[in-house]
């Protein structure tokens, strides 16, 4: 059996080190402590992987926000923590800055028809 270290795992799992510690400690993933290291079971790892990515049963659900643009993902740039989603909604585009965790959770990919969810105690109109 193959086991990775804390930095190898986390390469793998695209985390970081840290991360990958603290859900070995609370048993979130596949580890065995030896001494003061962790080891990380490859194979469990990619079979919770292929589990994950496995495509899920679409969901459906109702909002309060009544401002939901439906659009076409044209750009998306992830950097650090933060990832930007550029949106065409009609000839109109919205860009969207949402964490970097949420936007591969979501598996948003250029080209994806999403929705823009708008919820705002105040939003302002102009006119030319």
């Amino acid at each position: 059996m193959e086991t990775l270290s804390v930095e190898e795992a986390a390469a793998l799992l695209h985390l970081n080190p840290k991360r990958v510690q603290f859900l070995a400690r609370s048993g979130r993933i596949p580890a065995v402590r030896v001494g003061r290291k962790w080891l990380f079971p490859r194979r469990e790892l990619e079979a919770l992987l292929a589990r994950r990515s496995a495509p899920a049963e679409p969901r459906t659900f109702d909002l309060s926000a009544r401002n939901q643009l439906r659009g076409r993902i044209t750009g998306l740039t992830t950097e650090g923590l933060m990832a930007e989603v550029r949106v065409a909604i009609g000839d109109q585009e919205l860009v969207s800055v949402i964490t970097r965790a949420a936007a591969e959770r979501l598996g948003l990919r250029v080209g994806d028809e999403v929705y823009a969810v708008i919820k705002s105690t105040e939003v302002m109109i102009g006119k030319a």
